[in-house]
Parts: C-alpha cells; sequence; structure tokens
C-alpha cells in the first residue's frame, strides 16, 4: 500500500505547530497503525530527519498511551478499537491519513503528536482511591454484591485513561473518565466510606484541571475504545446529587 500521511509536527509546547506531509511506500496491510508509524520514523532517521513523537507502550490495547486523532476521530476508525490495535487493512491503498494530537486545553502538546494528560493524574488523586484498611484478601463471596452493581462496577473499570472521551468532547470534558472511575469504586462495598467525598473531590478537581462541563452529546461514549456507556455519566450525577444532600 502506497499511502500519504499529514501529521501534526510541534517542536515544543511554545512553538507553533503544522501539518507536514509524509509519503510511505509498500506499507503492510497487516502492520498495526503505530507500526506503520515505526516504519516512517525509520525512514525520517535514515534521511537524517526528526523522527515523529508519538505515545505508545504496551501495543495491547491495555495501557490507554496511543492517543492519536486519525481522520477527525479519536483512536481512527474502528469502533471499540485503540489506535495500537487497528490495523492498516482498514485503510485504502493511496488513501491520505490525517494523523493529529488529542485536542483539548487540559491535554497541552509536549511535542508532536504527545500530550501531556497528567490532569487525569489530579484527578484520580483527588479521590480515586479506597483508603479503609482492608487487611488480607477476604474469601470468595464473603462480602455478597448485588450482580448487577459488580457488573455495572465492572465496566466502569474496564476504562484506560486514554482520552478519547476528552479529545472527542465539543466541550473537551473529561466527565466520562470521571464518572468511570467515581463509578466503579461507588458501587462496591469497599468504596461506600468515601463514596460522597470522593465524588465532590474528584469532580472539584476535574474543574480545576480545566476540562469542560458535560452537555450529554455522547461523542465520549461513540469513541471510547472501550465502550462505557453514557449511562456512567448518570450514576455519577446520581452520587453528585446524594453528596450534596448529605453535605447540608
Amino acid at each position: 500500500m502506497k499511502l500519504n500521511l499529514r501529521i501534526w509536527r510541534q517542536a515544543s509546547p511554545g512553538e507553533r505547530g503544522k501539518m507536514v506531509g509524509y509519503t510511505l511506500h509498500d506499507v503492510s496491510p497487516d502492520m498495526s497503525f503505530l507500526e506503520m508509524l515505526d516504519v516512517l520514523n525509520e525512514q525520517l532517521t535514515v534521511q537524517g530527519e526528526e523522527p515523529v513523537a508519538f505515545d505508545h507502550d504496551c501495543r495491547e490495547g491495555i495501557c490507554g498511551m496511543c492517543s492519536l486523532v486519525i481522520n477527525g476521530v479519536p483512536h481512527g476508525p474502528q469502533k471499540a478499537t485503540t489506535t495500537c490495535q487497528l490495523h492498516m487493512r482498514h485503510f485504502k491503498d493511496g488513501q491520505v491519513i490525517d494523523i493529529e494530537p488529542w485536542r483539548a486545553r487540559a491535554f497541552p502538546v509536549v511535542k508532536d503528536l504527545v500530550v501531556d494528560r497528567s490532569a487525569f493524574d489530579r484527578v484520580i488523586a483527588a479521590g480515586g482511591f479506597i483508603s479503609a484498611p482492608t487487611g488480607s484478601a477476604p474469601d470468595a463471596h464473603a462480602m455478597p454484591v448485588p450482580k448487577a452493581d459488580a457488573d455495572n462496577a465492572f465496566e466502569a473499570a474496564t476504562c484506560i485513561g486514554c482520552g478519547a472521551c476528552v479529545a472527542a468532547c465539543p466541550n473537551g470534558s473529561g466527565m466520562l473518565f470521571t464518572a468511570a472511575k467515581i463509578t466503579h469504586l461507588g458501587l462496591l462495598p469497599q468504596g461506600q466510606p468515601e463514596r460522597d467525598s470522593r465524588v465532590l473531590d474528584m469532580l472539584h478537581a476535574h474543574d480545576e484541571a480545566g476540562f469542560g462541563g458535560c452537555t450529554n452529546t455522547g461523542e465520549c461514549t461513540s469513541v471510547c475504545p472501550k465502550g462505557i456507556p453514557l449511562t456512567t455519566i448518570a450514576q455519577l450525577n446520581r452520587d453528585y446529587r446524594r453528596a450534596g444532600r448529605r453535605s447540608k
């Protein structure tokens, strides 16, 4: 395959960026998208040019590092697929592919396709944990959890913190991420002691980090590689109202 790539290049946070064109020949349809970028960087290195900086780690759809907007869609055209699990067979010979970083005020560009997602870390630090001492691991079923709650908690816990929801949201909101972290702890018995303070503190950290407000457009769920539903945000709203009533 021959591909015409247009990639966002930005040397540092303080410099202006621009789209730069590259052409790749003999791209195998069995390559992953990141492997294709590896080939491009090998070509640029041989030519004495600066390789394209992009985030990656596990390349197994687990770590959430591969944060690329591909032809205007976070993670690309395949539903429920991270960039590292996207293969070039989903593109056509001769196709033009635009590759950009996440676009959000809370995720400033560090270099090229790399953004600073430490805002997520600050949201987690505000309350995305359980501090109650639990001792050794309890026996299975020693602490019964209703199946519906267990299923919803597990679904929310699949969030990998990639930030695609923020990149897709017209408001740059991180509400789906925040809701997933609040929901998966708030539905379990171990998360009850801090349930109210957790939602209040994490939402405050979310707003302080520069994320926009949620207007329920649903773009976040359509690009989430783990398929976390919009109902997770509804659960966050219920917890927030509950915490607000109890704090009065």
